[in-house]
């Protein structure tokens, strides 16, 4: 069953944007034991991309497109489909009601701009209805098209939650390949994109898959056969291959996660932790208390949002916090030593930051978090600038601040910070 995948945009072709969009779609087709025949990326041409959807719809039962779907004059996917595929676009009154409805409960602006949304092709279904993202699907003789949303996040969600299940209804794989899956933090996917270049052509046996998982990146490594024994050698070299390249930022595999990882190190190492928490809130804490057993080695967590939290629990000089602020390198070492002599644990942990969207600044802006370890006499400390809104800030703090634990206790260096 032929499946192939197009991804449009002139920032594509022209190289100012890296497409990560096929790289998941592919993925995402393996993981299920389909594979794409093709992946073409075409820029926001009429006569390009016309040529290229003939094509697909002569060849292919199922085509993933993506990009150019949004309200502005450059988005013109939908036009270019309806006139290349002979489907007239019409006017689908129920989803411009609903583009109506909510942008007047989100207290948007109107804008006729976004009528566009609803002008489709003959025949075409929306994908997510009664949700807020555009994307729909079309057939076309024995072909069926799925027309998604060119921002990666919305493209991600709607390629899991309908189209995959929508394929499989209609397509059973002769056999599901077995596949492993290992988990990574610290590394953009652009580089784990470049490291998995020179695999492709040196394992041939095997495929690979890439599922962002905010603030991680999962890998999947897929291999089919008849051979079990064969099976198991070729996902072993092609592991050993990926832990190599990556090597600590690889954190976790199969079903773990960084807290479970960073428990099990600490009571294979028999060590107590605590933990003194600012801009997270309590989410490390929350982490680490989430895995059974953790009062093994989990003693305590202090929420210290406020300055005078900080001075009376903590034991933080009120001096350090009037000359450095309280986000600040000097006063994350002394929220972790502090937290680390209270609670008489063998680590202590601190954060602090600014999660925004308010408090920051030209020297300090949002996103700005110190990251503190107390340990074997010794204090580390680091700063990072994360990005996105407040709850990835937080998310990504917790994530950061739980992987310099398991780093420290594997003997690996801490991802440097700024």
């Amino acid at each position: 069953m032929q499946t192939e995948i197009i991804i449009i945009g002139n920032e594509l072709i022209s190289g100012k944007t890296r497409d990560l969009n096929g790289w998941y779609a592919s993925g995402c087709l393996l993981s299920h034991g389909l594979e794409a025949s093709e992946i073409r990326t075409v820029g926001d041409n009429y006569d390009t991309l016309s040529s290229v959807l003939k094509s697909a719809v002569k060849r292919s039962h199922f085509i993933i497109v993506t990009g150019g779907l949004g309200p502005t004059e450059d988005d013109l996917t939908a036009e270019i489909a309806s006139r290349a595929l002979d489907m007239p676009l019409i006017l689908d009154q129920a989803v411009l009601d609903h583009i109506k409805n909510t942008t007047k409960k989100l207290a948007l602006n109107w804008s006729a701009s976004l009528e566009k949304l609803a002008w489709l092709p003959k025949g075409a279904k929306m994908l997510d209805p009664q949700g807020e993202m555009c994307g729909f699907s079309l057939s076309k003789g024995d072909s069926l098209l799925y027309f998604l949303p060119g921002v990666p996040e919305q493209m991600r969600e709607l390629m899991n939650r309908c189209v995959i299940p929508d394929i499989l209804r209609r397509y059973k794989p002769a056999a599901v390949p077995r596949h492993r899956i290992l988990k990574v933090y610290g590394l953009s996917e652009s580089r784990i994109s470049d490291v998995f270049k020179g695999l492709t052509a040196e394992l041939k046996k095997v495929m690979f898959g890439f599922y962002p998982s905010f603030p991680e990146n999962h890998i999947t490594i897929t291999v089919r056969g008849k051979d079990d024994t064969e099976i198991e050698r070729e996902l072993d070299r092609a592991e050993k291959k990926i832990r190599h390249l990556l090597g600590p930022y690889i954190f976790a595999s199969g079903d773990e996660i960084m807290e479970s990882v960073v428990g099990e190190a600490l009571k294979e190492r028999k060590m107590t932790i605590s933990v003194a928490e600012s801009c997270t809130g309590g989410l490390i804490g929350h982490r680490l208390t989430s895995v059974s057993g953790s009062s093994l080695y989990f003693e305590r967590g202090l929420i210290v949002y406020s300055n005078l939290s900080k001075v009376e629990m903590l034991g933080v000089m009120e001096n350090t916090i009037d000359s450095y602020g309280a986000v600040s390198d000097q006063v994350v070492r002394e929220m972790a030593v502090g937290v680390k002599k209270i609670a008489k644990t063998d680590m202590g942990l601190a954060v602090t930051g600014i999660a925004g969207p308010l408090g920051g600044s030209e020297d300090k802006p949002v996103g700005t978090v110190f990251i503190g370890l107390a340990v074997d006499g010794e204090i580390y400390s680091g700063k990072y600038c994360f990005s996105g809104d407040r709850d990835k800030v937080k998310h990504n703090t917790s994530e950061m601040a739980l992987d310099w634990v398991r780093r420290y206790l594997n003997g690996y260096p801490f991802i440097p910070g700024i």
